[in-house]
């Protein structure tokens, strides 16, 4: 049995959209969870969100159809572990180079036999509505494995690394690719479009979600036609300020 919505949604062969929460704000989640997205990411890796502030924006999403899911910081398993013990559907492993970085992000969201997530359960229950018993029988079924494929040495090792058991989605980060490329903030560089493309091509390949990053909605319907299966449509921060913007349109200042 699968709590997570996401996956759901995969089987029926649907892409899934989220947004980026950089901001520890429980308000902000609440308002975005109920703007038709599928799932948001609270940003744990480049955001000013700290363990409670993260906790409360899981409950928040809480009624909704948002699923919530996490970004750590590094490849370790005690950042991982109260995130997913309040409730989070899913963990994004940053900076993923390798078979064996892969088979650690896979082991540290799931319970023995097959991982090493630790006992200690004792909000996520609580958010999804459960006894302790049965969030412990669904909870390897239900949290999704997502690595960040951000870095050429990753795009070199791509096969070896979605062939990892375990593995649910692989997100391509193209700024971090164009800055281990040379290319600071030049993702459209020929040679950083260039390792997106053999990105793409061994994740496709593999049965594993593609991921990646829209800026617009016809990048996004590409993105869909081309295979991709999880795509952000933008970070908090980002739409605040493009809602801001907007409120101008028209007004003679």
């Amino acid at each position: 049995m699968s709590l997570n919505r996401i996956k759901t949604l995969w089987q029926s062969g649907k892409p899934v959209f989220g947004a980026l929460v950089t901001m520890p704000s429980p308000q902000v989640v609440q308002v975005l969870a109920r703007s038709g997205f599928d799932f948001l990411l609270i940003d744990m890796e480049h955001g000013p969100i700290d363990l409670a502030s993260a906790h409360a924006m899981i409950i928040a999403t809480a009624g909704t159809p948002a699923v919530p899911v996490a970004r750590i910081a590094a490849n370790v398993p005690w950042l991982a572990k109260p995130l997913l013990d309040a409730g989070v559907l899913g963990i994004t492993v940053p900076m993923v180079c390798s078979k064996a970085d892969a088979e650690a992000a896979v082991k540290m969201v799931r319970y023995p036999p097959v991982g090493e997530r630790m006992w200690g359960p004792f909000y996520a229950p609580l958010r999804w509505d459960m006894t302790m018993r049965d969030y412990l029988q669904a909870a390897n079924e239900s949290v999704i494995s997502m690595i960040m494929i951000e870095h050429i040495d990753a795009v070199r090792s791509i096969d070896e690394i979605v062939a990892v058991p375990g593995v649910d989605v692989a997100i391509i980060g193209p700024g971090d690719l164009a800055t281990s490329l040379g290319q600071y903030g030049n993702a459209d560089h020929a040679e950083v479009q260039e390792a997106i493309r053999l990105a793409e091509q061994g994740i496709l390949k593999a049965k594993v979600a593609l991921g990646g990053v829209a800026f617009s909605p016809p990048q996004a319907n590409r993105m869909v036609e081309a295979g991709y299966k999880m795509i952000l449509l933008g970070f908090d921060w980002s739409l605040l300020q493009k809602g801001a913007a907007a409120a101008f349109d028209g007004v003679r200042r």
